[in-house]
């Protein structure tokens, strides 16, 4: 059976404090944007949908013990998952404690349609720094962009820039990377610039302000395709625009 393709969505949080009311609110962002869908299940770890009749409870109590448990939609044709985890401070931008909530649904029409949403409804639902959303078959070749050396030259493929590793980009409101989709905090717009009027222009035709002062951003129409050099060359653009991002240049 061919594996269905999915579109990846990270945000990136302070730490969870207790029960802070994040994970919910995180949660009940993406049952918002995709309507009809009720993430009340837990998967096992042989894979298997178990229902929880008390979510919101479940999850809250989970939260005080700084846990973020995969939940799915208990749907296996079109399954929609989320969960989190916690990232120790010296893994972190600024070296501070941060909380990471991922999010996976099909790339399907519904959901393409959906994303923004489900990006925004996420990322101010956990108070995200910044966050992105990429198709699954993208994610991984955007991650030979990271320099795992600061000593050693890195050559990405495609002429992508080499970025940083988190630990050695200065704020936790800088992005490590783009997406196809982009949630940038009002703080992250504010540290990579974001948006000069001018020099914006067609971004911002593809951008929308958040409740917050945040902004979502989309980088392309369509999802992101490497192969299309359309949408490459859009990608290099806004590199180029936004240096800060993966820690190329320190915010002046």
């Amino acid at each position: 059976m061919t594996k269905q393709r999915s579109l990846i969505l990270i945000v990136y949080a302070p730490a969870l404090v207790s029960n802070d009311g994040r994970t919910l609110a995180a949660v009940h962002g993406i049952e918002r944007a995709l309507p009809g869908v009720r993430l009340e299940w837990e998967l096992s770890q042989a894979g298997r949908p178990i229902a929880l009749p008390q979510r919101d409870g479940w999850l809250a109590e989970a939260s005080t013990r700084g846990k973020f448990p995969l939940l799915c939609n208990g749907d296996e044709n079109y399954p929609v998952t989320v969960t989190g985890w916690g990232r120790p401070a010296g893994l972190n931008a600024g070296g501070q404690s941060q909380f990471e909530v991922h999010a996976e649904l099909p790339l399907d029409a519904a959901s393409i349609a959906a994303a923004a949403d489900v990006l925004e409804g996420v990322a101010e639902g956990a108070r995200a720094f910044w966050g992105r959303v990429l198709p699954d078959g993208v994610a991984p070749e955007m991650a030979k962009q990271i320099r795992h050396s600061m000593d050693q030259p890195h050559v990405p493929p495609r002429g992508l820039p080499a970025l940083n590793l988190p630990q050695h980009i200065p704020s936790p409101a800088i992005p490590h990377h783009l997406g196809w989709l982009n949630y940038w905090s009002a703080a992250a717009a504010q540290a990579i610039r974001f948006p000069d009027p001018v020099r914006d222009a067609d971004l911002l035709s593809r951008a929308r302000r958040t409740a917050t002062g945040g902004w979502v951003v989309r980088l392309t129409e369509t999802p992101l395709d490497l192969d299309n050099p359309a949408h490459l060359a859009a990608l290099l653009r806004a590199y180029e625009r936004f240096p800060e991002i993966g820690g190329r240049v320190t915010p002046g």
